[in-house]
């Protein structure tokens, strides 16, 4: 692990300072370069993120905010030690972003996997969430970057070809994974209306790519990959890189709004799981989401039954608005997306490649 500086108390604590004005479009400008925060920088999201911020000249201090120290921080990254599941972490992350005068707020702390400690996951994403919002208002952090993601629209019969922005969320409220990112997104909806913060919202297609491990990836890495007896929905994903390199478009382009991040394409599932090297294993509909729910109570499956609703109906979101605004077209398809999984697991099955652990 690269040595990072572990700082209990700021050195210096400034007030806080007003928001500058902006213009949509523009990168902020308060001084020669950015200071960006990350909160849940030891997320898959928050390590490769700091590993860019790192080599962009655009950025002169990265302040990296969890309960573990990213492998990827070096020179420019301070590390503070803070869990938003614990007392007063409100009070002491906006100390922080007033004391290193943060230009950018980037909140990457959530699973990428569903858990079976459900109380916990909904303290750490839907409370943790309004910590890092009562947090950035009382440090008026000028930029609040959030992470969401397009599963969040939910995936039924009636969804039209592509979702916009403008859909509402109608995940299913009975997953908790599901359920704690849509509560967590209102708020920062709530926020971003009664603040001067430009807040971006970012919701990606499942991640996808060599080195990101999560239940997606888990899911098709069994030889045997379960799918709905009658049912080959279309799928969309964005690559890894993608999804990083639009989170780097956030911090440098002042653009408000919420933005789906998705790559070019999709593809039916049996053939994804074609591509990724696996069989497809037929089950009955009817049995799907009693299998599902009692594989995982026994931890033998990768999530909750309400995900049997992703193998049966169209869940795809339309990109032209990030390409318009944001300036983000995805370098890979989502085809290329699933093609270089697939390579990085063949050396997975063949163990010539270390099997890695996403939060």
């Amino acid at each position: 692990m690269t040595k990072t500086t572990r700082t209990n108390q700021p050195a210096d604590a400034p007030a806080p300072v007003d928001s500058p004005q902006r213009t949509a479009g523009t990168a902020i400008s308060r001084g020669p370069a950015l200071t960006v925060a990350i909160v849940g920088a030891d997320s898959f999201l928050g390590r490769n993120l700091v590993k860019t911020l790192e080599h962009d000249a655009r950025v002169g201090r990265v302040v990296a905010i969890d309960y573990r120290a990213p492998s990827t921080a070096a020179k420019k990254t301070r590390f503070y030690d803070l869990d938003l599941t614990q007392p007063a972490c409100e009070e002491r992350l906006a100390e922080i972003l007033s004391a290193e005068r943060v230009d950018a707020l980037v909140h990457t702390a959530f699973l990428s996997s569903p858990t079976s400690a459900a109380a916990w996951a909904h303290e750490f994403e839907s409370v943790g969430t309004m910590h890092v919002l009562h947090a950035a208002r009382h440090a008026r952090v000028p930029k609040l970057i959030h992470w969401s993601q397009t599963l969040l629209y939910g995936a039924r019969p009636e969804n039209p070809n592509h979702l916009t922005e403008a859909h509402a969320l109608r995940a299913r409220t009975d997953t908790p994974f599901l359920a704690d990112k849509v509560a967590a997104e209102t708020e920062v909806g709530r926020f971003a209306s009664t603040s001067d913060c430009c807040v971006t919202v970012l919701r990606t297609a499942p991640i996808l790519g060599p080195t990101v491990r999560n239940y997606l990836t888990r899911y098709l890495s069994h030889r045997l990959v379960p799918v709905l007896m009658g049912f080959d929905p279309l799928l969309q994903f964005v690559h890894e890189a993608d999804a990083i390199a639009a989170f780097l478009l956030a911090v440098v382009r002042d653009v408000p709004g919420t933005f789906n991040v998705v790559g070019a394409g999709v593809l039916p599932l049996t053939t994804v799981i074609r591509l990724a090297g696996r069989v497809p294993l037929p089950v009955p509909h009817p049995l799907a989401a009693p299998m599902t729910g009692a594989l995982w109570a026994a931890g033998l499956a990768e999530a909750p039954a309400g995900f049997v609703d992703y193998l049966r109906y169209l869940c795809v979101a339309d990109a032209e608005l990030a390409a318009r605004d944001l300036g983000f077209r995805a370098h890979h398809t989502t085809r290329q997306a699933v093609l270089d999984f697939a390579t990085a697991q063949h050396l997975r099955d063949v163990r010539l490649l270390r099997e890695t652990v996403s939060r």
